[in-house]
């Protein structure tokens, strides 16, 4: 599978002019014929987290039909990175997935709000997981600060996951943070992580971009600088089951002794 990353910059507040860049990118990206196009964290907002709760979507059914369209129409699978839902008087950092008859594939909440960044103050956290399937390959998506629970990750892949997306508007003076946890991900789950990252800056943080496809092995196999880009990777199946059988891991894990 080719995948490509839109590593986007993102208008801050703007959703209208945030569809538009977007779309515009992604028909660039096309170009490429990837089969899976991942997009970044909160592209429609940005991190605008005091006004959220009107920026928000309802029911997130406005970017679900945005998907729905964009799927159908470029024949892709679209990880659509996280965008902000709005139930009720919840707001909630969620991800769709969909497949290239348009049809949604998953829906995941964010599990892990960074209080660093005051989301618990403004979103309500996920409690369901993200795990999906892209034809016969079990995958599973994950957003931002969720890649410092380890354990929430190898419990998508003890069920079975093979590819790790993940989406973010992490920092830049954390990128160091961002390729050694992102590696060390791929590297104890022996799977490919794919990990989209916006660029640009808002008022208050400068992001790192660097979005990075890497192998089961944690070698990077495609990494993009700091600048807005389109990134493609490509994805073999192969080598996942390779490296899980020249090291065990998961026939080793003792399971009875884990709190």
């Amino acid at each position: 599978m080719k995948v490509a990353c839109l590593q986007t910059d993102v208008i801050f507040g703007d959703v209208e002019k945030n569809i538009e860049l977007v779309e515009v990118m992604l028909k660039e990206a096309m170009l490429g014929k990837p089969d899976i196009v991942v997009l970044p964290e909160l592209w429609s907002t940005g991190y605008d987290l005091q006004r959220l709760n009107v920026l928000a979507d309802e029911n997130g059914k406005a970017m679900q039909a945005v998907f729905s369209k964009w799927a159908k129409q470029f024949a892709v699978t679209i990880v659509g990175g996280s965008i902000a839902k709005r139930i009720g008087t919840d707001v909630t950092n969620t991800m769709y997935v969909y497949n290239k008859q348009g049809e949604c594939l998953m829906e995941y909440s964010k599990a892990h709000l960074f209080q660093l960044m005051d989301e618990h103050k403004y979103l309500t956290a996920g409690s369901t997981t993200g795990i999906f399937s892209i034809e016969d390959t079990l995958c599973a998506g994950f957003i931002c600060y969720d890649i410092r629970f380890p354990e929430w990750m190898r419990t998508h892949t003890v069920a079975g996951a093979e590819i790790l997306f993940v989406v973010a508007e992490w920092p830049l003076p954390r990128l160091a943070h961002w390729e050694t946890l992102l590696r060390a991900r791929a590297i104890e789950n022996q799977c490919y992580v794919v990990a989209c990252n916006r660029a640009g800056a808002d008022p208050n943080n400068v992001f790192a971009g660097n979005s990075l496809v890497i192998d089961p092995w944690g070698e990077i196999v495609a990494r993009l600088g700091q600048e807005a880009g389109i990134l493609y990777g490509e994805l073999h199946r192969e080598r996942v089951k390779e490296v899980r059988k020249g090291i065990p891991v998961f026939a080793d894990r003792r399971k009875n002794i884990y709190q």
